[in-house]
């Protein structure tokens, strides 16, 4: 095989076995790879009604096709699972240096199955002296408790210092349902509680150290064309790329002048106090400098330091989301705080997006009179940054009201009589795109199968930033089409593990609104499959489609493809956005019809023959 290597790592953690499979070609291609092969695995082999946390789920561990290639941004994998948060499909996905490390393996997955008597970790090594991987399930006794930095550099002492990390910190360990799994200390698989899964195996970490090169099926072709696509970025780099300069964090300023930055747990959408959360702000005070992903020509990521601040600390980012949640949905204005609550949120093992947006409901409650000082041990406010950095560090280890904000803010709100109050979608925290004011966005965050996710389908690159060209966020039509060619389009990118940062601008192009033409010619250079632009939008939607039907099978109706009261019903109270709301009613049944599903949201049994699925 070429781009993929063809093999899969099954660990079973409850007997203490490891084995290696072969994957069929023609499945190789159907389903891509990362993303792709995940669902299938998971569609055949776990329950959809079994208990998250339960030794019968299993966690899935994927690369795709452009995974350690030359390929631009080839660096990404996807964790998948059933999950904790949202009782749906969990497909986080992170980059790093990881993903690189786990493709030379020699390996494409890695199925973790069942549940060890004592914590342990998974160590992998092909490190040139075999022509297969070995694999060690060793103890991790001594590492339980530890945080994610101190974790890793202990992991890397004791198995090679080449090697790359990818851990749970406290709060996986204590099953918190908002934790992630983290990659390289800062990078993260954050979100739907993928950390609890794995803390639930009493799986501290998966180690790996590989030096196997993936074959390619035209190579001089990739590189030549991965440098045209370098060439352009860096013209771009020249002219001054805001990714480069500021990275992610120069959002806010975007998403605020439209008025669809969360603010104050999405009561509005336009901050007082954004210029204190910039990107020229924490450019200007805290950046070390720009950090890429292995093989990534943009360099988005932020290695920082608090040096001259109050707080104390040094690590990467906070990114956009971070921002946006951490930041102005709780009312904070000063930079330095939400970094320091963004180092917290990686040391301990925490999706910021969801540690946010439910420490911001908290606020909410409380200012409202649900909640009292007496329910969560302090007087707690909007833009009140001391709690807010407590508040994390509670929820981390499950102590005082973090036991309570670990559950994610929809059943923190039900607990309290008001689950209106909770900002999520399947039970999943909203990322920083008020949807009142970015209307796609809505239809995304209601029908997505991970719950409340831009990364399912972010049509912001249209409704807000122009890319590649510019729609009304304020209207409904052609939204539907939009979103559901969209969802498809994120599922390649995801299983073929590329960044969608580089794949949207670079390897995508706008005669058809938005094609995955170069991409297409880059997965065929790697794997010689010979996809079509059609017939790799097929591919996406045959996996988009069985991840719905395994929520089906899980119990999801149309009933859940829904939004909170306040994105329905509620206007937006000011800025450009003012007066509108989520007309989701009038957009669902174009959606679902676009799809191939019933009215209740259920893939027709002729959308299935189709793309070659079974029930």
């Amino acid at each position: 095989m070429f781009g993929w290597h063809g093999k899969v790592l099954r660990v079973d953690l409850t007997a203490e076995k490891t084995s290696v499979e072969e994957i069929d070609p023609q499945t190789a291609k159907d389903y891509i790879g990362g993303r792709g092969w995940a669902i299938k695995i998971l569609h055949e082999e776990v329950d959809p009604t079994v208990d998250p946390l339960s030794p019968d789920n299993k966690l899935i561990f994927t690369t795709g096709p452009l995974t350690g290639t030359p390929a631009p941004t080839g660096n990404r994998y996807m964790v998948t699972t059933k999950a904790p948060l949202t009782g749906a499909i969990a497909c986080s996905n992170s980059g790093g240096m990881y993903p690189t490390e786990m493709k030379k393996t020699g390996l494409d997955m890695i199925v973790l199955e069942g549940r060890a008597e004592r914590p342990v970790y998974v160590w992998i090594n092909a490190d040139g002296s075999g022509d297969e991987a070995e694999v060690e399930i060793r103890p991790a006794d001594h590492l339980w408790g530890m945080r994610v930095p101190e974790a890793t550099d202990a992991l890397l002492e004791e198995t090679d210092e080449k090697a790359r990390v990818s851990c749970i910190g406290p709060a996986g360990e204590r099953l918190v349902k908002i934790a992630s799994i983290m990659n390289d200390k800062h990078r993260a698989a954050g979100r739907s509680g993928v950390g609890a899964v794995m803390g639930s195996k009493n799986l501290k970490a998966v180690v790996v150290r590989g030096t196997l090169d993936t074959p390619l099926a035209e190579p001089d072709e990739m590189r030549e064309l991965s440098r045209q696509v370098r060439r352009e970025v860096a013209a771009d780099v020249k002219k001054g790329s805001t990714l480069r300069e500021y990275g992610t964090a120069y959002v806010p300023i975007v998403t605020n002048e439209i008025g669809i930055l969360p603010t104050r747990n999405f009561q509005t959408g336009v901050f007082e106090g954004v210029d204190g959360i910039t990107g020229e702000v924490l450019t200007d005070k805290y950046l070390v400098r720009p950090k890429a992903c292995f093989g990534c020509p943009i360099g988005c990521g932020r290695r920082t330091t608090l040096e001259g601040s109050i707080y104390e600390g040094k690590g990467e980012g906070p990114e956009y989301e971070t921002i946006a949640s951490l930041g102005s949905a709780c009312g904070l204005d000063d930079m330095a705080a939400v970094t320091k609550a963004n180092y917290l949120c990686n040391e301990l093992g925490m999706d910021t997006i969801s540690t946010g947006v439910t420490i911001a409901c908290a606020m909410e409650m409380m200012e409202k009179g649900i909640l009292s000082e007496e329910d969560v041990g302090m007087e707690l406010r909007f833009g009140d940054a001391d709690a807010v950095i407590q508040l994390v560090e509670q929820t981390g280890y499950r102590e005082g009201f973090g036991d309570v904000l670990a559950e994610g803010s929809y059943r923190m709100a039900e607990r309290f009589g008001v689950p209106e109050l909770s900002i999520t979608a399947k039970k999943q925290e909203f990322p920083g795109y008020d949807p009142r004011g970015s209307k796609g966005m809505g239809l995304l965050y209601a029908t997505s199968n991970v719950g409340a996710s831009h990364m399912a389908g972010d049509l912001a690159y249209m409704e807000v930033f122009g890319v590649p060209k510019k729609i009304d966020p304020l209207t409904i039509d052609r939204k539907p089409w939009y979103i559901k060619h969209f969802e498809d389009l994120f599922t390649i990118i995801d299983a073929a593990g590329l960044c969608v940062f580089l794949s949207i601008r670079y390897l995508c192009d706008g005669t058809y609104e938005v094609q995955p033409t170069r991409m297409t010619e880059m997965i065929n250079l790697a794997t010689g499959a010979d996809y079509t632009v059609e017939s790799l939008m097929e591919a996406g939607d045959r996996v988009y489609t069985l991840e719905r039907l395994f929520l089906s099978q899980a119990g999801f109706t149309r009933a859940d493809d829904t939004l909170p009261k306040r994105m329905l019903e509620e206007p937006m109270p000011d800025g450009p956005a003012a007066g509108h709301v989520v007309e989701l009613d009038e957009m669902l049944p174009e959606f679902y019809e676009l799809r191939g599903w019933d009215e209740n949201g259920v893939p027709k049994d002729e959308k299935l023959a189709e793309l070659g699925l079974n029930r």
